[in-house]
């Protein structure tokens, strides 16, 4: 039984992640799964988070880290640069007049690190990952100190926790999981961890299936009760994740057209589960709808902007499969 579970995940390894789009649409089919597992939204973060730990290829770092200037211009990018111009348009447009929870949602879209299946789509577009997969690792460690003050900032005392408290609250979840994943690693050993590679790839995009599945909770009766404004929720997501990109091909033009878009795609993917898990699994309805229908970018742009990536980055359609 077990020999035939472990072929299972190895094959879900191996095939699964392009599928993972479809995993938002099982939440948006299945309701009540998606309600039953909501509360357990915190716990699928930790484990991606663990998981994403356990897998960081340390010699890759190391090889972008020994030309450093890159990497730190896109992390203070992506985790200041960003934010703080989302701040600025905030203030300069009036949007603030919206109410905290419209704001709080361009909090959490903007100042989040990247999701740490970042590196894996820009792999799957016929890209160098090792640029996004550095990027990603270094933006979770500064989370805790960057996300508190750009919180402060964008909401001041609408912020639902202290700034304090949200830098306590990821400190928490990104300590506690990196412990976990020194564990396993110290007692599997890196040459099992090597063989088990498509079985942690397995039970990774398991674990995106279950947090996309209660991620999508409450989604299906708002497309039923307003679906205009559902609908035009869910593309004003998709235009944020894609001026995100945009905005960060604009700046790094001056790199090499690969790496500026692993930057672009890796800061236009942002782990908005991370705050919401600091922030309890709770947030208020509306932040609670655009952090649900924001993952349908995050899972589907990956797919939608091939063509483009092709033609930029001047690949052959063998590298893009």
């Amino acid at each position: 039984m077990i020999r035939v579970f472990g072929a299972g995940l190895a094959w879900i390894g191996l095939h699964g992640t392009a599928a993972l789009a479809v995993s938002i649409f099982i939440g948006l089919a299945l309701p009540a799964l998606s309600t039953f597992l909501r509360p357990y939204l915190t716990l699928a973060v930790f484990c991606l988070l663990t998981l994403a730990f356990l897998r960081v290829d340390k010699n890759a770092i190391r090889l972008r880290l020994r030309r450093p200037a890159l990497l730190v211009a896109a992390l203070v990018w992506m985790m200041l640069g960003a934010p703080l111009l989302t701040w600025l348009a905030i203030e300069a447009s009036g949007l603030a007049v919206l109410g905290p929870d419209v704001v709080l949602a361009l909090f959490i879209s903007t100042a989040a690190p990247p999701v740490m299946a970042a590196p894996a789509f820009i792999y799957l577009l016929g890209l160098d990952a090792t640029l996004s997969l550095a990027l990603s690792v270094a933006a979770l460690i500064v989370t805790p100190l960057t996300a508190p003050f750009i919180g402060e900032l964008m909401l001041g005392p609408s912020l639902p926790l202290s700034v304090g408290g949200l830098a306590v609250q990821l400190s928490l979840l990104l300590s506690g999981a990196f412990l976990v994943s020194a564990a396993f690693r110290k007692l599997a050993g890196a040459e099992r961890l090597s063989r088990s590679s498509l079985h942690i790839s397995g039970l990774n995009v398991l674990l995106l299936l279950f947090f996309a599945i209660a991620a999508m909770d409450g989604v299906a009766l708002s497309f039923l009760q307003k679906p205009v404004f559902t609908l035009g929720l869910t593309a004003l997501t998709f235009v944020l994740a894609l001026l995100q990109i945009g905005l960060t091909l604009l700046v790094f033009a001056p790199a090499s057209r690969e790496d500026a878009y692993a930057i672009a795609h890796t800061c236009g993917t942002r782990n908005m589960g991370l705050m919401v898990a600091a922030f309890g699994g709770t947030l208020p309805e509306f932040t609670w709808l655009w952090f649900a229908v924001g993952q349908f970018p995050i899972y589907m742009l990956p797919m939608l902007l091939k063509p483009f990536v092709r033609v930029f980055c001047r690949l052959n359609s063998k590298s893009v499969t």
